[in-house]
């Protein structure tokens, strides 16, 4: 079964209020399987416009990722965020099909 990942890019407007968000997201994606893969650091937009962070978090099944975006701990860290960041979160399906050769 393919992996699910959320795919994160945001601009934080106040991180003061934005880390009570990072705090409470912790038991969600802990609970749901939630790794991350990407947590910010270094980056070069080559193409497109971009966000001042990004990050990847991969989930052991799609329907994971999904399920921990609509959790009501999840919900409840979500509204810790809104009005402090701009964001686009994708969950998106991974591939363990074949590769180029």
């Amino acid at each position: 079964m393919p992996k699910g990942y959320w795919m994160v890019r945001v601009d934080i407007s106040d991180l003061d209020q934005y880390k009570h968000y990072i705090a409470a997201n912790a038991e969600p994606l802990a609970h749901y399987g939630g790794k991350f893969l990407v947590r910010g650091g270094p980056f070069e937009a080559l193409e497109g416009a971009s966000r001042s962070r990004n990050a990847v978090i991969e989930f052991p099944s799609y329907q994971a990722a999904l399920d921990c975006w609509k959790s009501p701990g999840y919900q409840h860290a979500k509204s810790l965020r809104d009005g402090v960041c701009t964001i686009e979160l994708l969950v998106i399906e991974g591939y363990d099909g074949p590769q180029p050769a």
